[in-house]
């Protein structure tokens, strides 16, 4: 009977540890069930019940440290409360119909290590108190119409490890500060409005295993400091207005590389000379816009 009673205490402590969020973190959510029609989600919540019953709501030491609403149905913008989840450790809403703009207060999030909005329908610029996420490891933004340009601020999240925002709309140049994120092992830009040369700061990168910025508007030479990159696995920079000679003596030091997609730019150089130096090379792309010869596939026999 004795341990019964206990057992019966154990439980009804769990619950009340559970169910003890504050009342600015359960607003908080609370805001974003309303803001995003929460009614119409295809797991909603029951708002009389207890936050720790709530879908895809996970909390610990009564503390909301994660949100996942992935594949629900959330339409409508994210509001400025989100940025009351101070706790949260992940925030993942991807493949919804999230409109509007990121808001600014999601630089509130101090301990966010995942934030992931990807394949919904943001507008809006990237604001720049993103660069205050200083624990942040994976920022997925991709399949958005994000435009403008990438903030300066973003050279401030030391601790990403992968940066994924291709198919929106970014504009401008790659900002230098890029080479501040001295632990990105990967970064996938493509299918944006992006210019500019890509900065001589990108050598700093030394654990940058993917390299993805194919289909904008770079130009200008292929910076020789990727050869630095020597962890690289992939560098897909097609469909861009490069042009010159290729820099095979320092591409030559890729000896990771296994992917190097450099078609339908305007290069010149010796192909076959850098596919045979490089040991891991599995596809080899470097068909200029005015050239009839077929891309290559490296030989790997």
């Amino acid at each position: 009977m004795k341990t019964l009673k206990i057992t019966l205490v154990l439980c009804l402590v769990t619950t009340l540890t559970f169910a003890n969020v504050s009342v600015k973190e359960k607003d908080a959510l609370l805001s974003i069930y309303n803001a995003t029609d929460g009614k119409n989600w295809i797991h909603t919540w029951d708002v009389d019940a207890t936050v720790d019953t709530w879908y895809g709501v996970k909390i610990k030491d009564d503390k909301v440290i994660g949100l996942d609403l992935s594949f629900n149905n959330l339409n409508g913008q994210l509001p400025e409360a989100i940025g009351d989840l101070i706790h949260l450790r992940y925030l993942v809403l991807f493949k919804n119909n999230i409109t509007g703009a990121i808001p600014h207060r999601i630089g509130d999030l101090k301990q966010l290590k995942t934030l992931n909005i990807a394949f919904n329908k943001l507008e809006g610029e990237l604001p720049s108190s993103i660069g205050q996420l200083s624990t942040l490891s994976r920022l997925e933004l991709f399949m958005n119409r994000i435009h403008g340009t990438l903030p300066a601020a973003i050279g401030d999240l030391t601790n990403l490890r992968k940066l994924e925002m291709y198919n929106n709309d970014l504009s401008g140049n790659l900002p230098i500060e890029i080479g501040n994120l001295t632990n990105l092992k990967e970064i996938y830009l493509s299918s944006n409005r992006l210019s500019g040369i890509i900065p001589n700061s990108i050598k700093n990168l030394s654990k940058l295993e993917k390299l993805s910025l194919f289909d904008n508007k770079f130009f200008g030479a292929v910076p020789s400091s990727l050869g630095d990159l020597v962890n690289l696995q992939e560098l897909i920079l097609s469909n861009n207005l490069f042009y010159g000679d290729v820099p095979t003596e320092h591409l030559a030091n890729l000896s990771n590389l296994k992917i190097l997609l450099l078609n339908n730019n305007d290069l010149k150089g010796d192909f076959a000379s850098l596919q045979q130096a490089l040991p891991q090379i599995i596809q080899f792309e470097y068909k200029n816009l005015n050239d009839t010869k077929n891309s290559a596939l490296a030989d790997t026999d």
